[in-house]
């Protein structure tokens, strides 16, 4: 039994996996995400993928072995341990799986949902990225009371993909600011066409190797920077501006000298706050996008390099 279905299922997960990294390669919209994609993300998709896929076959053995050693000897101790393991682990999911639910009934009970009649321009400038970016579907946006903090994410339950967007930052395209709102939208927009929320239920046991699962999720940000600034270079770099200096300031930073800190602020801490982040340091996030992967590339008509 352990020879037969075991390598079946080491099989059907890595297939799936390089599959996802091929097929990801390219949007169907107008996005040629393939010059896109952050050379690590497919990297750590890969050995986080093979990681996962030996825990399901380690397990798969595991099971389908104590099962079969259980029923020859009629010696069932085991077997009940194993059931009480498995017990244990489905409580664990079970948890997973209704706080992520109850936090999505928060969102639709508490939220305001854009739609054509409820910000209707925003909501256009959703429906026109997604379209761009080949989504089959337009996610359903909520917009949410933030205490003045400035960000957005995505988030997913039951297949439903979600984009929650923070008033402020909202609140800023109605001033000044569409722009840089099209493209914090349009990041959280890639994430979802990168399926990074789908792929996470079968990448969980990856976690168990330390700092793979962050490096991977930095990496992902780094794309959707790309692809967003792709959609909206005109709000590339002053997206990122306002997440890192606020709404009122934002257009006051002196962007080459912020870019530059990428460099001037190293050093221990500076490294281990990262590697702890699911996300980039700003200002290296900011330096990518100005400066590319060439040395010098155009965002929006201002021209960098580096020195």
């Amino acid at each position: 039994m352990q020879n037969r279905f075991t390598p079946y299922i080491v099989s059907l997960a890595l297939s799936r996996a390089f599959f996802a990294i091929f097929s990801l390669t390219f949007l169907n919209g107008d996005v040629p995400v393939n010059r896109l994609v952050h050379p690590k993300e497919n990297l750590y998709f890969a050995i986080a993928s093979v990681i996962s896929a030996l825990f399901y076959m380690f397990f798969a053995a595991i099971t389908l072995g104590t099962a079969a050693v259980a029923f020859l000897s009629g010696e069932f101790d085991a077997l009940f341990g194993l059931g009480v393991f498995y017990l244990y682990l489905l409580a664990f999911v079970l948890f997973l799986v209704i706080s992520q639910g109850v936090f999505v009934g928060w969102l639709r009970g508490n939220g305001v949902r854009l739609s054509a009649s409820q910000f209707p321009d925003t909501y256009k400038l959703a429906v026109q990225l997604s379209e761009q970016l080949g989504l089959r579907r337009v996610p359903e946006i909520f917009l949410i009371e933030s205490g003045g903090l400035l960000n957005a994410f995505a988030t997913r339950f039951l297949g439903r993909n979600f984009v929650v967007l923070y008033s402020d930052v909202l609140e800023l395209a109605y001033q000044e600011g569409v722009d840089e709102v099209a493209f914090v939208i349009a990041h959280e927009l890639a994430h979802i066409k990168r399926n990074h929320l789908g792929w996470q239920w079968f990448l969980y046991p990856s976690r168990v190797l330390p700092f793979l699962w962050t490096a991977y999720l930095r990496a992902c940000e780094y794309t959707c920077d790309a692809i967003a600034a792709e959609l909206c270079p005109k709000g590339a770099v002053r997206g990122l501006v306002l997440l890192a200096a606020g709404k009122k300031l934002y257009r006051q930073v002196n962007l080459e000298v912020l870019s530059n800190q990428a460099d001037s602020e190293r050093g221990f801490w500076v490294w281990c706050a990262e590697i702890f982040s699911t996300h980039p340091h700003l200002t290296r996030r900011l330096d990518r996008l100005m400066h590319g992967l060439g040395g010098s590339t155009r965002v929006a008509g201002l021209r960098t390099a580096r020195t």
